[in-house]
C-alpha cells in the first residue's frame, strides 16, 4: 500500500471512529449541562478538536431523542428567536452510564494491545 492510499484509508477510518463516537460525546456534554445545538457543536469542536458538522449532529440529536435518552424545550431569549435546548433523561443518564463502562474496558482494552511488544 503505497503513501496515498495509506493516508486515504487512515482518513477514513477516523471519519468512522468520530462518527461511532459523537453519539457517546454528545451525551457526554448534555451530562453535563443544557445546551442548544450550535453551543453543543461549538463545544464539541474546541473541546475534542472535532470537526463536525450540523448535518451530522441535528440527526443524531432527533435519534437520541426519539430513543427517549435526550429531551429538547424551546426557550424564549430576551432578544431574536427562540432556542431549542437539549438535556439529558434519566433514561439517557442510564445508557450512558453503560456506555461510559464499555468505552473505559476498551480503551484499555486497546491500551493494553499498544504496550504489548
Amino acid at each position: 500500500m503505497d503513501k496515498k492510499n495509506t493516508n486515504e484509508f487512515v482518513t477514513k477510518w477516523e471519519s468512522q471512529v468520530k462518527k461511532g463516537t459523537l453519539e457517546f460525546v454528545i451525551m457526554l456534554c448534555l451530562k453535563k449541562q443544557r445546551y442548544y445545538g450550535y453551543e453543543l457543536i461549538s463545544d464539541i469542536k474546541q473541546l475534542l478538536s472535532f470537526d463536525v458538522a450540523e448535518g451530522t449532529v441535528y440527526p443524531l440529536l432527533n435519534r437520541l431523542k426519539k430513543e427517549e435518552l435526550i429531551d429538547s424545550e424551546w426557550v424564549e431569549m430576551e432578544t431574536g428567536i427562540p432556542r431549542k435546548y437539549y438535556k439529558i433523561t434519566d433514561k439517557g443518564i442510564a445508557a450512558m452510564d453503560d456506555m461510559q463502562n464499555y468505552w473505559v474496558n476498551l480503551s484499555l482494552s486497546i491500551q493494553k494491545l499498544l504496550l504489548q511488544k
